[in-house]
């Protein structure tokens, strides 16, 4: 697929041979379902860890599945606890997650406390014999993002990280079109996260401010890399089959100027091996161009969020190349130009095509948590999910020590998993 156009009928006949093989070779962690037609009898008992807002927004989902059960709650502020009790009204409470690791009645834990939090909650829940679910970034170092996959290798535990993209029907099948070479090979991949809003939540008192806004403290988070940029970073290197070797940055604190400690504007660009680049940029100032992966092939370009792709090779606009072409003439009529010497770079009227029609109901999440269900039961652990998770959040650690120290970083090579390396190209032979 090296030519420079790809004609509409040879694209759907492509696509239309992709098939349960392909899908599972761009996602085999959806592996995971492949056995719950045998599991319908089994439950996955789940204690939480950190029940406020995203913890409850994770619950909501379990508790639409038959085969979990949330059985404990822990937390150390108790109106988290009293809303989590809404939706799981049996749970047993709890305000030190050790004693709640020593319940018989939980096999996995979900972690949704605050990131400086997550690796001795991890270690101490795989050392209790329990599947861990974490949030991202796993870790508040890539230190620790690697001695909690560590620990799940050696303990042979289920692991899964909040990449809900994993499981998003769009992000699947946009994949399994990148892989199939439809848009080329893939230059570039630039990803934008961007809000309009301080990022606060309200405090019932002062003393509270920082238990509450933990993610706007340095003690505690790393802001908008760690926070969304997991997400995205991830999209990146599952398109390029790879992670990228080196990373700059820059951050600073350019709106929001309200006592915070972490950024409010940042910017990492990522550098692959075959110099291809994969950049991530937030704002919380602006919400205009919301949030977005726009990954370039020489032969096209597609929008994931949108659901959308778009061939480079379209026709061009007669009505705007003509007035581009009169206004060229009443300016320059006077100047010994040969006539016209340049073409508009400005993005063209290709209104794309969709990949799934519409935009599904789901942002992947609930899949995610019943893959985790299902994980937990059957007790195998899907291919590469664990690995995926893991370079997401080590890579938004590794582009926020950039911005720190304003520095080119590289990968640094006792941080590189030899494992997932040799199982995509299992994958791929």
């Amino acid at each position: 697929m090296k030519n420079n156009s790809l004609d509409r009928r040879d694209f759907i006949k492509q696509v239309g041979l992709l098939g349960a093989s392909s899908v599972l070779a761009s996602s085999p962690w959806l592996s995971a379902f492949s056995e719950q037609k045998h599991t319908a009898s089994s439950i996955a008992r789940i204690g939480v860890v950190g029940p406020g807002s995203r913890g409850q927004h994770l619950m909501s989902f379990l508790a639409r599945n038959p085969k979990a059960k949330i059985t404990a709650l822990c937390d150390i502020y108790q109106p988290s606890l009293d809303q989590a009790l809404r939706i799981a009204p049996d749970a047993t409470l709890y305000r030190d997650y050790r004693q709640m690791l020593e319940d018989k009645n939980v096999d996995a834990v979900l972690i949704a406390t605050p990131l400086n939090t997550h690796c001795q909650i991890a270690l101490d829940a795989f050392d209790a014999g329990k599947d861990v679910f974490c949030e991202k970034s796993i870790g508040f170092t890539m230190e620790e993002c690697f001695r909690i996959y560590e620990k799940h290798r050696t303990t042979g535990l289920i692991f899964f990280t909040g990449q809900q993209r994993l499981f998003d029907p769009r992000y699947i099948k946009v994949m399994e079109m990148i892989h199939a070479g439809v848009f080329g090979d893939i230059q570039a991949v630039k990803t934008f996260w961007n809000r309009n809003g301080d990022w606060r939540r309200p405090v019932p008192s002062p003393e509270l401010e920082r238990h509450i806004n933990w993610r706007l403290y340095r003690e505690y988070s790393k802001g908008l890399m760690t926070e969304l940029g997991g997400h995205q970073l991830q999209i990146g290197s599952w398109a390029m089959r790879s992670i990228p070797n080196q990373v700059m940055g820059h951050g600073a604190i350019t709106h929001w100027k309200d006592g915070r400690e972490v950024y409010d504007n940042v910017s990492c660009l990522y550098i692959f091996d075959n110099g291809a680049k994969l950049t991530f940029d937030s704002v919380i100032a602006n919400k205009f161009y919301g949030l977005e992966e726009q990954i370039m092939g020489h032969l096209g370009t597609v929008e994931p969020e949108k659901g959308k792709f778009y061939f480079e090779e379209i026709a061009p606009a007669p009505a705007f190349l003509r007035m581009i072409n009169e206004i060229e003439n009443n300016l320059f009529n006077t100047l010994p130009f040969a006539g016209t010497s340049w073409a508009p770079e400005t993005a063209g009227e290709n209104k794309g095509e969709y990949i799934l029609g519409k935009k599904p109901d789901s942002d992947g999440t609930s899949n995610l948590l019943d893959a985790f269900v299902e994980a937990s039961i059957t007790r195998k652990q899907p291919p590469f999910i664990a690995e995926e998770g893991y370079y997401a959040s080590a890579l938004t650690l590794l582009g926020h020590q950039a911005i720190e120290e304003g520095k080119r970083l590289t990968f640094p090579d006792e941080f590189k998993l030899d494992y997932l390396n040799h199982q995509r190209k299992k994958v791929e032979q």
